[in-house]
């Protein structure tokens, strides 16, 4: 849930008891959508984003016990998900199991995507070694990647970069979760 499709609220009629804040939480993020800013649940709550993150730090001991855990959207938003030890019967459960994965080459582009980010087809193109039109556009639709701005060269290519829905689909909090890449691709990396 995006800030501005996120209910207005001003105040709560009343504040929620801090006994139930982390039980509140629960059942708020359960009927979430997408990830939610800590502000507009402190909102719902009564409560200060501080006293909320406290609530939701109390949540988070709760929901392993039920196969569930609270997964972080960069600093601010935060969304309740199946634990990841449960996906094998979760993507069956919602015949999933074909349609979740990816080719060889589209993660191979959107690790490239990922550590080198800002970077153009041509760039990938010329790392990879082959035409990447067909996987960006499938990761594009996927909505894993977006276009993040122009390279300021002849024709302004259209530079690409990860999407929060691609920290989700990977289970990260921000891309500084990323593994380290190996000193000879890192140099490889800084080279390039």
């Amino acid at each position: 849930m995006t800030e501005r499709s996120a209910p207005s609220v001003q105040m709560p009629l009343e504040q929620v008891a801090p006994e139930e804040r982390a039980a509140t939480l629960g059942a708020l993020l359960f009927v979430a959508s997408e990830p939610v800013p800590v502000t507009v649940l402190a909102q719902h709550l009564g409560c200060t984003p501080a006293e909320a993150r406290a609530a939701l730090q109390a949540l988070a001991a709760r929901l392993d016990a039920v196969g569930l855990l609270l997964q972080w959207c960069g600093e601010d938003q935060v969304q309740v998900v199946s634990h990841p030890r449960h996906a094998r019967p979760v993507q069956r459960f919602l015949g999933l199991e074909r349609t979740v994965r990816l080719s060889q080459a589209a993660l191979e582009t959107l690790a490239i995507i990922a550590y080198r980010q800002p970077i153009t087809r041509g760039e990938l193109d010329l790392i990879r070694g082959v035409d990447s039109s067909g996987v960006l556009q499938t990761l594009l639709a996927r909505g894993l990647i977006e276009p993040v701005g122009r390279l300021a060269a002849p024709g302004t290519p259209i530079q690409y970069g990860t999407t929060p829905e691609f920290l989700r689909f990977f289970g990260l909090t921000s891309l500084a979760d990323l593994p380290p890449l190996p000193a000879e691709l890192a140099g490889a990396s800084e080279e390039g």
